[in-house]
């Protein structure tokens, strides 16, 4: 597996995820509030290890990226000041799901932009063995990533 494939099998787990979320009736209050609870963990831990370890490589690689990088580092600014909302926002509450679905919509964006328009660039800057190899840090930074996004340091602290 390479680091954009790993990537992308992220995007996917989230996105099952946020369609578990959408079917879920008002008054399945507990179910919301499972499934919001591993999206905040899915999206801190996803956001970690691109920023530490996926972006740095793919702006080196692939310069002409920048743009989108630093676009997509203020991205996941926006999401996780959401995350960090919803971790003790009470699912009964009436802004809950709303702002469920506007973290769903931004999300859903930022991946659509990563996947068409730069991930591409970074393939073919990268090629496959430096791929392969970026997906085994990648792998290894989940596990020292933090799950709790209040732990995770704003763009503008780095």
């Amino acid at each position: 597996m390479d680091a954009i494939v790993l990537l992308r099998e992220d995007h996917k787990t989230v996105e099952k995820l946020f369609k578990q979320f959408e079917k879920t009736g008002d008054d399945d209050l507990s179910e919301r509030r499972t499934i919001a609870d591993e999206v905040i963990q899915e999206l801190t831990v996803h956001t970690w290890i691109e920023e530490q370890i996926f972006y740095p490589a793919a702006r080196e690689a692939a310069p002409d990226t920048t743009d989108h990088i630093l676009e997509s580092i203020e991205e996941h600014h926006a999401v996780v000041w959401m995350l960090s909302e919803l971790k003790d926002m009470p699912p009964s509450d009436e802004r809950f799901k709303a702002k469920m679905s506007v973290l769903m919509e931004n999300v859903r964006h930022h991946v659509e932009e990563e996947e068409k328009e730069w991930f591409p660039d970074v393939r073919k800057a990268m090629g496959r063995t430096r791929l392969t190899e970026l997906a085994k840090r990648l792998e290894a930074e989940k596990d020292k990533a933090p799950r709790d996004p209040l732990a995770v340091p704003s763009a503008d602290s780095k």
